[in-house]
């Protein structure tokens, strides 16, 4: 993938790169208009919006339910990922269909939470995942806790990543920014995880965690530093980055124990 600004790799090439996709396992797609519609929409928007637009053709031409259109996007996702990287060079292409889940697909919860995690395997279900934990908090936290165990580390990280209070580039969650409480349980199950893929988004998500509950963040990594595992110990310095460059006191205590441990 050469290099070039993301938003500009969602435009007339992604549309015919989807609609041959799309055509290949449903030989009815109309496949000129899906792409020419796109091409004339897409012209001055940003990234978001561009992605938007191709969810909302992909909605607009598949004219089967749901279920069935889902079924249909499912079969072109391609083998799974298998590195930590890739999901913005290689598997760009899928986010359109991320967002059609999200946008979609609030009506069949089992089925979208299935296909987010496939979507995950190859691109991202981060973002995807936020209007279900809004509209559905517990049902979706318990499907996220189930993930923490996946043998997958994409499906793992995603249940980390998907519940930080303060995701770059999405909505905040202000039911976690009010009280983290219900996503500590995930955390916990991710501590000792041996992915790094997955250590940073933990990490990232107690640092969230200091941000806005200080006491809570501190009381998780207070509990986590007694008899730390190695992925830990880099989990909970990762976390306390923010309050290091601040030269926040203990948080340097932290840190030194741990060094000393």
């Amino acid at each position: 993938m050469a290099y070039k600004k993301l938003k500009f790799w969602f435009d007339k090439e992604l549309a015919i790169l989807l609609a041959d996709k799309i055509n290949s396992v449903y030989p009815p797609f109309d496949l000129n208009g899906f792409v020419e519609s796109i091409d004339l929409k897409v012209q001055i928007l940003e990234l978001k919006d561009r992605v938007e637009v191709i969810a909302d053709e992909l909605h607009a031409n598949l004219t089967g339910s749901y279920p069935r259109n889902v079924q249909l996007l499912t079969q072109i996702l391609g083998p799974e990922n298998n590195d930590e990287t890739g999901m913005f060079t290689n598997y760009y292409w899928i986010m359109p269909i991320a967002k059609y889940v999200e946008k979609y697909g609030r009506d069949h919860f089992d089925l979208s939470m299935n296909t987010i995690a496939e979507i995950t395997k190859r691109n991202t279900g981060e973002y995807a995942i936020r209007p279900y934990i809004e509209m559905y908090p517990e049902k979706t936290l318990k499907v996220m806790l189930g993930w923490s165990g996946d043998e997958n580390f994409h499906v793992r990280r995603l249940s980390s990543e998907g519940v930080r209070p303060r995701l770059p580039w999405a909505k905040k969650l202000d039911t976690f920014i009010e009280n983290p409480a219900p996503i500590i349980p995930i955390l916990d199950n991710l501590k000792d995880d041996t992915s790094k893929y997955v250590q940073k988004s933990v990490a990232n998500c107690v640092n969230d965690i200091l941000k806005d509950n200080p006491q809570i963040g501190k009381e998780i990594i207070e509990k986590w530093r007694k008899q730390p595992t190695y992925e830990r110990v880099w989990i909970i310095k990762h976390s306390l980055r923010n309050l290091l460059k601040q030269r926040d006191n203990w948080a340097l205590k932290i840190v030194n124990n741990l060094n000393h441990h």
